[in-house]
């Protein structure tokens, strides 16, 4: 017995200040302009009829549709914000390049695979989106630029007219909105780090912490974006469960899947099909 009671003390102990360390941010307004919306991963793209990813084209379809849209924002050289996923071009554009090493005007030497198009600036996709469907905007830190980066596209959101909230994986991003822009819908993302392959040269003891969501008492994120694969995550269920966290699941690929979890609350980002029927997304 003497020794089954420091056991279990400890073992309070650590359950309490873990559930101290999801505390995220709760009741913040705004967040209704973002529910019963679908959101399409970096647009409405199609490989099949030419429409890459994160392009104009694939934007203007999903406005066209109804949906809102998840991008990606990279800071450049000259200060510029370039809509694209990976800072290495190689993919998106077949031609080896560091996104926050070029200019603006260098952007018409990188078309988009698959089409004439240029990798779009941000001013040109909020432009689209004024006064229509929402946008998730995920901010891509590289090098240590989360405030530049941040300080960047608020800069841009001052005085749109539009609805939009800000996500990134990197909890800096998150901790300088929290700072100086405290108003603005911001989530965490995440996924399982211990599993997945593009962790980077992330250590095991910062692929446990951005897994488990860890950073949540310093951020205090509106909501949470996690792989819906990994949704499994006991930090999450814990934040669903003890703080009614708001969830964002990412990527879905079929109706089946999207139904399932709209029915549980989950806000869906989809990529690879086209949505059908009504929304079933339930406010938690």
């Amino acid at each position: 017995m003497t020794i089954l009671f420091p056991i279990l003390l400890t073992i309070l102990i650590i359950v309490v200040l873990w559930c101290l360390m999801l505390l995220p941010r709760r009741h913040q307004a705004g967040w209704e302009k973002f529910t019963n919306i679908r959101y399409a991963h970096r647009g409405l793209h199609d490989s099949s009829q030419n429409i890459p990813e994160n392009s104009m084209t694939a934007f203007r379809k999903a406005i066209e549709k109804g949906f809102g849209a998840e991008l990606d924002v990279h800071l450049m050289a000259d200060g510029q914000l370039a809509v694209v996923h990976d800072s290495d071009l190689q993919r998106v554009c077949g031609k080896s390049a560091i996104i926050e090493n070029l200019t603006a005007k260098d952007l018409k030497d990188y078309p988009l695979l698959g089409s004439g198009e240029t990798i779009p600036l941000l001013p040109e996709v909020l432009a689209l989106f004024e006064g229509e469907t929402p946008l998730i905007i995920e901010l891509k830190v590289e090098h240590g630029n989360a405030a530049a980066l941040t300080d960047a596209v608020m800069a841009l959101l001052q005085g749109w007219d539009g609805a939009y909230c800000i996500e990134s994986f990197h909890p800096a991003a998150l901790l300088h909105l929290r700072k100086h822009y405290p108003s603005v819908i911001r989530g965490q993302l995440s996924e399982n780090f211990l599993r997945t392959n593009d962790a980077g040269a992330l250590t095991w003891p910062v692929r446990a912490i951005l897994t488990l969501l860890l950073t949540s008492f310093l951020t205090r994120p509106d909501f949470i974006a996690y792989n819906y694969i990994d949704r499994s995550c006991p930090s999450l269920r814990l934040m669903k469960h003890l703080y009614g966290v708001h969830e964002v699941g990412w990527t879905i690929r079929s109706q089946e899947i999207l139904e399932s979890l709209e029915r549980q609350g989950v806000m869906p980002i989809f990529e690879g099909f086209l949505p059908q029927a009504e929304i079933l997304f339930q406010k938690p």
